[in-house]
């Protein structure tokens, strides 16, 4: 019996070199090639597997960052007076769009809308790089490779794409170019597993400041305040739909009748915010104060 020394490290495989019906040759252990991760008996095999619901809304989310960024630099920059506001909403919509379709086609298997992945095992698949093994405490095995394949490069293949067609397609409405893509090419380098599984919370905390922060700069008091814009509406239905994202994405669906009547809870952020604002507005502070109250 040809009895072969293990691999060591927890990522470290054996590569097919030859398969000729139920003869199967490996070579030595090593890093596995891209788009393939070990097993449990230290061989490297393909990624077949399709995403999981997580793993889709996931990567929704880091699709969704660099729309938000535009839509808020949109708004800082434009002014309230800006009749073109909209037309580069639409065009910042359709840019990471284009994107997403592209990003999907050329991936594997191209020129279809679905991806084939490793599933994500453990925490330690998103950093291989820290669990290179060194058997003899001097030479280092390097077996890194993307064992969550291609839930970390492909957020860089979508920003790589944004930023291309932004290039393109922004100049012919506005003269400067923000550097939105930079921001999350960093943010996704250094905080791509905390993003995997703490982004149904950073959709909600977020969600949760912008819309607090947008309705206190729009000095949005009432309802009235709320219905006399078309524009406000569409900003609180955004945000409500991302709450309700967020709320997916906690519960991930896995009881549909207990989880769906969390979605109810999306309006209240907004209803507490109207409801509350009369007792926090300045001036009315500043009043009660001068009178001694």
């Amino acid at each position: 019996v040809d009895i072969q020394p293990a691999c060591l490290g927890l990522y470290c495989g054996k590569t097919l070199l030859f398969k000729n019906g139920s003869t199967e040759i490996y070579g030595e252990c090593g890093v596995c090639p891209r788009g393939q991760r070990t097993n449990a008996q230290k061989y490297c095999q393909p990624c077949t597997e399709s995403p999981e619901l997580y793993d889709w809304l996931y990567l929704g989310f880091m699709a969704m960052l660099p729309l938000v960024l535009h839509w808020f630099f949109i708004e800082w920059y434009s002014g309230k007076k800006s009749s073109s506001a909209l037309f580069q909403h639409i065009t910042a919509l359709f840019e990471c769009t284009m994107a997403a379709i592209i990003t999907l086609l050329v991936s594997d298997p191209v020129g279809v809308l679905y991806i084939h992945s490793c599933r994500v095992l453990m925490l330690s698949d998103w950093y291989t790089m820290l669990y290179n093994p060194s058997p003899d405490y001097v030479t280092t095995v390097h077996c890194t490779h993307e064992a969550v394949y291609p839930l970390y490069t492909i957020v860089f293949i979508y920003y790589a794409f944004c930023l291309v067609l932004m290039m393109l397609l922004r100049p012919l409405l506005v003269k400067k170019i923000a550097c939105g893509q930079l921001v999350e090419a960093f943010y996704h380098n250094t905080n791509v597993c905390l993003s995997d599984y703490a982004f149904p919370y950073i959709i909600l905390v977020l969600s949760l400041v912008t819309l607090a922060v947008y309705m206190s700069a729009s000095e949005i008091e009432n309802c009235y305040d709320l219905l006399v814009r078309k524009k406000r509406l569409i900003v609180l239905f955004s945000h409500w739909l991302l709450h309700a994202y967020g709320i997916i994405s906690i519960s991930r669906v896995d009881k549909l009748e207990q989880d769906l009547p969390l979605l109810a809870l999306v309006p209240t952020p907004a209803l507490f915010y109207l409801f509350t604002a009369k007792f926090t507005e300045p001036s009315r502070i500043l009043s009660e104060g001068a009178n001694g109250h």
